[in-house]
């Protein structure tokens, strides 16, 4: 079973509307999928983590043929969530999409990533559908392969392998410059946003940075 990592880019001037709207938008910092549900019907439930300017995206929603609705959450710390109903077969490009996550022997991974023109994704499958997917998508987008190998599960993206609230006590450590030089909090300012004991706090982090560690370790290999 293999694995891979693309970029994608399209030309903004031939782009579709909605992939400018999330990759070429000044206000949108970056847009990924989170999940994505589909219907018997051929509507399709997006979840969006969006950095920066959601109400972009809301109030252009009805321009975007396809798009049939978007629901934003609070903001918090520059982060807002959308959920978004699309008709992606009638999407150009996204079509593409939904049709390579519905072959055999081929899942399309999430998160999708949108950020500064570009879309990146992975995949995990049969070598022949991930090839024959690469093929029937190309004529509308310019794809880049940035890694092909085996399937290792969480070796490959070590982030799943965190818990809800590691990976919370990881994202508001970073925002809150635990993690620069010199180092602008501590533990206690830290356990202080996450509501909990400096020692819970400390915990998460630990736990976090070894799964992730792991991961890095596991692919410089045994030479280190």
């Amino acid at each position: 079973m293999k694995r891979l990592r693309v970029t994608v880019r399209v030309d903004p001037d031939r782009a579709p509307a909605f992939f400018n709207l999330l990759a070429n938008t000044p206000a949108i910092e970056e847009a990924r999928v989170l999940e994505v549900n589909t219907t018997l019907d051929g509507v399709d439930n997006y979840l969006f983590s969006i950095d920066g300017d959601a109400t972009v995206l809301a109030e252009r929603a009805s321009e975007i043929d396809g798009l049939e609705s978007v629901r934003l959450s609070e903001s918090s710390r520059g982060r807002t969530y959308a959920l978004v109903v699309a008709r992606s077969l009638e999407m150009p490009m996204y079509d593409s999409i939904l049709r390579a996550s519905s072959r055999l022997e081929l899942i399309v991974r999430t998160p999708i990533i949108y950020r500064d023109g570009k879309m990146y994704g992975s995949g995990v499958g049969d070598p022949q559908q991930i090839q024959a997917a690469l093929e029937e998508s190309s004529d509308v987008m310019e794809i880049r392969v940035d890694e092909i190998g085996e399937f290792r599960g969480e070796l490959d993206d070590p982030v799943r392998a965190l818990s809800d609230r590691q990976r919370e006590a990881l994202s508001v450590a970073f925002e809150m410059g635990y993690y620069e030089r010199p180092r602008r909090v501590t533990h206690e300012d830290i356990a202080a946003e996450l509501e909990c004991a400096p020692a819970t706090a400390s915990g998460h982090l630990q736990k976090a940075e070894a799964k992730l560690v792991r991961a890095v370790m596991n692919d410089f290999g045994p030479a280190l």
